[in-house]
Formats: C-alpha cells, structure tokens, sequence
C-alpha cells in the first residue's frame, strides 16, 4: 500500500497540480504557486530524489529544452484507489462463482442504487449547469478529484482526474460502462453525455462531454 500524501505544503500542492493539470514546466507551477521557478525546481528535484516526480526535455524552436514535469507511477500511487486488491479479487471471485451474468446482475443492482443516490442528491438543482456543478462536487467528495467547466459552445464537461476504482475498471470494464448510464439518468432525458477522454485508453483522466440534447 502507498504512503499517505505529505501533510499540505509546497511539494503536496505540486503534486496535486501535476495530478489534475498534467505535465507542466516550473515556470508554470510558480506562476499557479505564486513562487519563483528557482524555489519550485528546488522542490521538484526534492520530489524526483523520492521517485515521484519525473520530466521529459521540450525542444523549443529558440532557447535550451524546457523541462516538463510529471508524475511517475509512484507519484499517481500517492493518490488513494480505495481497496484495489480486495475489489479485483471479489470481482474474481463473483465472475467464478455466477458467471458473466451474475456479475452483470450486481452491476445492474449497483447501478440502480447509485442513481438513487444520485438522484437525491441532485434533487435540488433545476438547471444542467447546476446538476453538473453537484455531479462534479458528488464525485469529487468519493474521491475522483472532480472538477466542472464550462465550453464556449454551451457544453459542459466533467473532468475527472483521478479514478480511486481504477484496479477495479480494469478488471470489469462494465463499471466503466455504467458511469456513463448513471450520469446521463441522474442529469436527465434532455441531456446527451459522451466520453472524450478514458483512463483506462492511456489518457491520463477520464472527461465527459454533457450537453443538452437537440429540441430539448
């Protein structure tokens, strides 16, 4: 089991940057920092002493390469999968023992509890903009590192920036279907939801593309 995160501080607040912006430079997380590119290199090499960091050069057509910083498997450990071992082992052990259908019945009665909860949740939002806004605070509180914006078209996605089932999903790629079931019942009929980046296709988070259906 991976540590904890270090107790909030500079080196935690890059590493959650690195984890929900992806691959930046250390000018580009002083600038979000409010610190100098020299203070954040410093706590960038500190982090890649621990293995949890690491950057790859960026030619640029005038100047020396500019380092890109990322997290490596050990830094995206740091951020919690609730119970992966024990999840892919009962999912092993329930496709042994009822078979496919048997476990496409207990995502189903999975699925239909999740969209009562949900919906309970999202009662009290009139509006899409305000259903996405909830969706994306909902997800965030189990763990997904969650975030909603608004696109110039009038869409909307939800970003997802880490997955705490992801040892799960890969095991049953089904709960990876039934997301996209639960958010397009919980955030209505009027709206079309479509996945434009997926995790588990070497995309480094999962977004959905919500949009209020054509007419509706």
């Amino acid at each position: 089991m991976s540590d904890p995160l270090p107790e909030p501080g500079t080196r935690g607040r890059i590493l959650h940057l690195l984890k929900t912006r992806g691959s930046q430079t250390a000018s580009e997380l002083a600038k979000r920092l409010a610190l100098t590119p020299m203070g954040v290199r410093q706590h960038l090499q500190i982090l890649q002493g621990e293995e949890w960091v690491t950057f790859e050069n960026e030619h640029r057509p005038v100047g020396r390469p500019a380092q890109r910083w990322s997290l490596t498997e050990a830094g995206h450990g740091r951020f919690p999968e609730t119970y992966a071992e024990l999840a892919v082992d009962l999912i092993a052990s329930l496709r042994e023992s009822f078979g496919e259908e048997g476990l496409e019945a207990l995502l189903k009665t999975r699925l239909e509890d999740q969209v009562k909860r949900y919906r309970k949740r999202l009662g009290g939002a009139s509006s899409l903009p305000e259903r996405v806004k909830e969706l994306a605070k909902l997800r965030s509180e189990e763990g997904y590192l969650a975030e909603s914006r608004r696109q110039r078209d009038g869409s909307w996605i939800l970003i997802e920036n880490h997955c705490p089932i992801c040892a799960a999903a890969r095991a049953c790629q089904g709960l990876c279907r039934n997301e996209l079931l639960l958010f397009q019942r919980v955030l209505g009929r009027g709206t079309r939801v479509e996945r434009t980046e997926y995790l588990l296709e070497d995309a480094r988070r999962c977004v959905y593309r919500i949009q209020a259906a054509a007419g509706s």
